[in-house]
C-alpha cells in the first residue's frame, strides 16, 4: 500500500508538471535566447573595436566614466575589458604604447595582471609583485575608487592583515562611500577571515552586509550585499549552516525588494538578480525564484553559476527548468484547489 501511494504521488506530481510547465514559461525567453554576460549598449562597441585591435572606443568609454564619476559603470567596464584583454591583449598593448600614463589604460593593465596572478598556483607571491601597478593606477586618477577596489581584492589574495585592509578600506570609502564593488571586495575579504569558528565568521559577514544595506539609499545595489553573504554561506559547507534561516530569508527578501525597483530584463541589476535566484533556489523558494527568472530575462551572468562549474550558462538553464518543474508540481490539479503546496518558504 505504501509503495502504491508513493507511485500515485509521483504520477500526480508528473501530471501537474507536464500540464503546468508550458504556462509557467510565460515571460521566460527560450533557452536559445539567453545570453551569458551580455555587454550593454555602451560596452559592446568597445569590445568589438578591441577585437579588431582598436583601443580608442574603450579609451573614450572609460574616460567618460571617469569624467562623470560613474564609478559603478567604470568598475564593470574595467572588469569586462580586462577579461577580454586576458586572452586578447594586442589592443591594450597598443594603447599603453601610445599613452603609457593614461589612467584608464593603467587601470585595465592592473586589473589584467591581478586576474592572471589570481589564477596562479603561487597566487600570493605573484600578487605581492603587483603592488606598484595598483599604486600607479591609483595615483593616475586620485578621485577614482576603482583602483582601491582592486587593492582590496589584492589584499585578500595576499592575506593582508586586518590593519592593512582597514587602511585600504578607508581610502576606498572616502572616494565613494557607497561603491558597490568596494563593498563586495570587503565582504569577500571578511568571508576568508577565520575569527574563531565558521559561525563567528559568517555572523560577522552578515553584520557588515546588513549594516551597509541599511545605510544605503533605496535602489542602491549595496542593498543586495546581504544576499551576497547568504550566497557565501550556501556555498561554504562545513558548519556555515549555523547562520539562522530567517536571516538568510531576510537577505533574500531585501534583494527581492531591490530587484523590483528595476525593469524586467534590465542588464544593470542582472548579476544581483542571478545571485538572488541562486539563493532562492538554495532556500527552496520556488515561486519567488521563478519570479526572478522572469525579471532576469535573457541576462544570465557567470557569477554565481560558475561556482563549482565550467558551464555557467548550462547551470543557469538547468536551474530555471528545475524551478519551473518545482512550481508546476506545487500547482493543484483542477478541482482540488487549495490542496497544493505554497510557493513560499519551504526550508
Amino acid at each position: 500500500m505504501v509503495r502504491t501511494m508513493s507511485l500515485l504521488r509521483a504520477l500526480l506530481s508528473t501530471a501537474r508538471a507536464v500540464r503546468q510547465t508550458p504556462q509557467l514559461a510565460d515571460g521566460l525567453p527560450p533557452d536559445h535566447a539567453v545570453l551569458l554576460d551580455a555587454p550593454d549598449e555602451r560596452l559592446a562597441p568597445a569590445l568589438v573595436a578591441a577585437a579588431l585591435g582598436d583601443p580608442e572606443p574603450a579609451a573614450k568609454l572609460l574616460a567618460a566614466t571617469r569624467g562623470a564619476a560613474e564609478w559603478e559603470s567604470r568598475d564593470r567596464y574595467v572588469t569586462r575589458l580586462a577579461a577580454f584583454a586576458h586572452s586578447r591583449d594586442a589592443w591594450l598593448t597598443g594603447w599603453l604604447a601610445d599613452a603609457p600614463r593614461d589612467p584608464d589604460a593603467l587601470l585595465v593593465k592592473a586589473e589584467v595582471a591581478v586576474r592572471k596572478a589570481w589564477e596562479s598556483p603561487a597566487r600570493a607571491e605573484r600578487l605581492r609583485e603587483l603592488g606598484p601597478l595598483i599604486d600607479a593606477a591609483a595615483e593616475a586618477a586620485p578621485r577614482d575608487p576603482v583602483p582601491w577596489r582592486l587593492a582590496l581584492d589584492h589584499a585578500r589574495g595576499t592575506h593582508a592583515t586586518h590593519t592593512a585592509f582597514e587602511t585600504l578600506w578607508e581610502q576606498a570609502v572616502c572616494r565613494a562611500a557607497h561603491h558597490y564593488g568596494c563593498h563586495v571586495a570587503a565582504l569577500k575579504y571578511l568571508s576568508t577571515q577565520r575569527r574563531g569558528s565558521h559561525r563567528e565568521c559568517f555572523d560577522f559577514c552578515f553584520d557588515f552586509a546588513e549594516q551597509a544595506a541599511t545605510d544605503a539609499l533605496p535602489g542602491s545595489l549595496i542593498r543586495a550585499l546581504p544576499v551576497r553573504a547568504a550566497f557565501a554561506r550556501l556555498t561554504a559547507g562545513g558548519d556555515a549552516g549555523s547562520v539562522p534561516e530567517d536571516r538568510m530569508d531576510a537577505a533574500a527578501d531585501l534583494a527581492i525588494e531591490l530587484s523590483g525597483r528595476y525593469a524586467v530584463a534590465d542588464p544593470w541589476p542582472a548579476e544581483v538578480r542571478n545571485v538572488l535566484v541562486y539563493v532562492l533556489v538554495g532556500r527552496a523558494r520556488w515561486a519567488a525564484a521563478l519570479d526572478q527568472f522572469r525579471l532576469i530575462g535573457p541576462y544570465a551572468t557567470s557569477f554565481p553559476w560558475s561556482w563549482g562549474s565550467d558551464d555557467p550558462l548550462g547551470r543557469f538553464l538547468d536551474a530555471r527548468h528545475g524551478v519551473r518543474l518545482e512550481v508546476a508540481a506545487s500547482v493543484p490539479l483542477r478541482g482540488r484547489a487549495g490542496r497544493g503546496r505554497s510557493g513560499g518558504h519551504y526550508a
